[in-house]
């Protein structure tokens, strides 16, 4: 069977006779016998390459070009225009709405052969490097959202919140800065950086963060630092994703009122990271189960985060929170359903893909 196809497109039956007698030894050839009709054909088919006459009633060939170039699934198709000669401006005009290349009539098979053998070969080579660039993409995303999660669950070693948590929370961080405003890409960027934001808890002492009691002032000073200690870790990294999670690791318990840590940062001029991975990480926090308390209800939860409003919390990001109730839910239930259906160490790339 032929590798490659070409479509030929020209309202002259004998032109088309001509072309398709050259190409039918080499490639699959269909022909169209007018633009409205190539149009179809190629959104049934992608062909390898279309010849196409630009001299054609109703739809001629350079809008038929056009119309291709203007479509992402039919951009990447080399068209080849078949012309005149003496048609020098159709010849212009046809690179300028983004032909590869021109052939002239009277047709010499030799050369309608070397030509197309030639574009077929270039785009069937940009498809093969697309197709590994994605790949190769796709694998450096994978590796990323490995670290993260490596660098998540050090952070949770000794606590009993790894698994869907990190995702969880980093989704409702996510849906409420979108919510304030920010652009999707920037959100996204932000629900990836808010799992690490307690990577820092791996340079506290096991005999403080498994304490099974409340921590002595003294402790609890050693237990502030994780806050800085994630930053350092994270700030190393030039990357944006790790310098927003080292902005989130060390400012997510800066309060609203000034009376947070670790350098009592005050109102707005807390990073806006920090204000919404706060409220996410708290609600998230009450509603899951810990061996030290039981789950609150979500009803609860969300009362206690509009009860900090002002003091701990962002008052307005509070209410926009409050105002989305509805989509931070349908994230917590369908993380529900998730962790009933399947191990929790299982899950992360599940629900961060869904």
């Amino acid at each position: 069977m032929k590798e490659f196809s070409v479509l030929v497109v020209d309202d002259e039956p004998a032109n088309i006779d001509i072309l398709k007698d050259i190409l039918i030894q080499h490639y699959q050839v269909k022909v169209a016998p007018s633009g409205e009709i190539a149009l179809k054909i190629v959104a049934k088919a992608t062909p390898d390459l279309i010849l196409l006459d630009i001299m054609m009633p109703d739809l001629d060939g350079l809008e038929v070009c056009r119309q291709l170039k203007a479509n992402p699934k039919t951009a990447g198709i080399p068209v080849i225009f078949v012309t005149a000669l003496g048609q020098g401006e159709d010849e212009e005009r046809g690179f300028e709405v983004g032909a590869v290349d021109y052939i002239a009539k009277p047709i010499v098979p030799a050369l309608v052969l070397a030509r197309v053998k030639t574009h077929i070969a270039l785009a069937h080579q940009q498809r093969q490097t697309e197709r590994e660039v994605e790949m190769r993409t796709r694998e450096l995303a994978q590796s990323q959202l490995s670290a993260i999660s490596m660098l998540a669950a050090a952070g949770h070693y000794n606590d009993n919140d790894t698994g869907l948590h990190i995702w969880r929370m980093a989704a409702y961080a996510r849906e409420l800065a979108q919510a304030i405003g920010w652009s999707a890409e920037r959100a996204k960027l932000l629900e990836f950086a808010a799992p690490m934001h307690d990577t820092g808890k791996i340079g506290i002492p096991d005999a403080i963060l498994k304490a099974p009691r409340r921590l002595t002032e003294e402790e609890m000073v050693v237990m502030r630092t994780h806050a800085r200690i994630g930053y350092e870790i994270l700030n190393n990294s030039d990357a944006v994703l790790f310098k927003l999670a080292a902005e989130v690791a060390l400012t997510h318990h800066e309060k609203w009122d000034g009376s947070g840590y670790p350098s009592g940062l005050k109102g707005d001029a807390i990073p806006e990271s920090g204000r919404i991975v706060a409220i996410a990480d708290v609600f998230d926090a009450l509603t899951m189960v810990r061996p030290y308390k039981k789950a609150w209800s979500e009803e609860d939860a969300f009362d206690y985060i509009q009860s900090q409003a002002g003091s701990h919390f962002d008052p307005d990001m509070v209410s926009t929170f409050l105002n989305i109730r509805s989509q931070i839910l349908a994230i917590k239930h369908k993380a529900d359903e998730v962790s009933e259906q399947h191990d929790s160490s299982a899950l992360t790339m599940r629900f961060v893909d869904d």
